[in-house]
């Protein structure tokens, strides 16, 4: 169960200027409930000093966290400082938007202790970013780069979406060559996923988004990870290329490695041992519940060692890393289906793991169906 790697602390800032069409992360286009959340999560904080006490990550996602204003962010920040230990040299991540960053907001952000900017491109064709329903444009997206490192960031992550409708694959390149002349640390690249709620999903059910299909869905992966590859980047998950091993998102390794975690917020969810528990999926809700003094928990589930074990197969074949090869749920089937799945080109045995190639990755959903079936 990883226990010797400390614990990372997630906060959900659930607001935003605008919807994105094809997001499905729980969020409002408001911020009249602002001041109130504030006081829910601080208060929220208080339920878990004694169930949490040190944290080398931290982790502000959204929602765009850069709605919050100076004295918003920092009493957040004071607040989890005072709840919270964090082991010197910790990861702190802020997530923003291209529109939301002014020098003096990065300023700011750095100098309260954000060490890592994890910003929301998403592209650099202003197409497809009207596509998405992004509110900034290409030179908008560039320029808070530019202005990001100009703020003294040393590590830089960029998130990109592929695989709609708009997109081919050579402007898909000229995209990722445009990005890679920036020189970010870390780059996320996503499949673009129409899911159900969301308004893309609805221009898909009348008929005005097509899905791109399955061969053009693998085209784009293959054609991304070996072109990062290409110019040295680690695609160490499914989604995820790091400049080298010291740029590996610290907090986003430990979902993907059963470290606990804790998630703040509304829809924040959590994990330690064999408890894992999410909030509920409303700010009003949220705010009110921990306003009388209870726990803001939507559900909660125990998992059996059965159920450890499979997740902890399923999630380490999401990685480069791959999961341990004793597994009982790998180890019963070894002689057999990993042969099949080897000579198949999907995983291969090193160092005592099971390691998905990048075919392995792009079914990496599959593999552990594969695996123990």
């Amino acid at each position: 169960m990883n226990s010797g790697q400390l614990p990372g602390l997630y906060i959900h800032i659930p607001f935003c200027r605008s919807k994105c069409r094809y997001c499905d992360f729980y969020s409002v286009a408001s911020l009249s409930a602002l001041p109130a959340w504030l006081e829910a999560v601080r208060a929220e904080m208080g339920l878990y000093r004694d169930r949490f006490r040190e944290f080398d990550s931290l982790y502000l996602g959204g929602g765009t966290p850069t709605v919050l204003g100076e004295r918003e962010l920092a009493g957040l920040l004071e607040c989890a400082r005072e709840s919270f230990v964090f082991r010197p040299g910790s990861e702190m991540t802020m997530e923003a938007n291209p529109d939301g960053l002014s020098a003096d907001k990065l300023k700011t952000v750095r100098d309260l202790g954000i060490n890592r900017l994890s910003l929301g491109v998403q592209s650099l064709d202003d197409a497809v970013l009207q596509y998405l329903g992004r509110t900034h444009n290409a030179k908008q997206a560039l320029d808070a780069l530019e202005a990001a490192r100009a703020a003294g960031f040393a590590n830089i992550g960029v998130d990109l979406i592929y695989g709609m409708e708009p997109l081919s694959l050579g402007t898909w390149n000229q995209t990722m060559d445009r990005i890679l002349a920036f020189g970010p640390e870390h780059i996320s690249c996503y499949q673009m996923t129409l899911a159900k709620g969301t308004a893309l999903w609805k221009m898909k059910e009348a008929g005005r988004v097509r899905p791109i299909g399955e061969k053009m869905e693998s085209a784009f992966f293959i054609r991304t990870s070996r072109h990062l590859e290409r110019h040295g980047y680690l695609h160490y998950e499914v989604s995820n290329f790091a400049a080298g091993r010291e740029f590996l998102c610290r907090h986003n390794r430990k979902y993907w490695s059963h470290v606990p975690y804790l998630g703040l917020g509304p829809s924040a969810h959590s994990f330690q041992a064999a408890s894992r528990w999410w909030n509920v999926r409303s700010v009003d809700k949220y705010c009110r519940l921990l306003a009388e003094g209870k726990a803001p928990v939507e559900s909660s589930e125990i998992l059996s060692q059965e159920q450890l074990a499979l997740e902890k197969l399923s999630l380490g074949l999401r990685t480069s890393e791959g999961a341990d090869l004793d597994a009982p749920e790998a180890s019963s089937k070894k002689g057999g289906v990993l042969a099949e799945l080897q000579r198949a080109g999907l995983v291969r045995i090193r160092d005592g793991k099971i390691q998905p190639t990048r075919k392995g990755l792009l079914v990496a959903d599959s593999l552990p169906l594969m695996i123990c079936d």
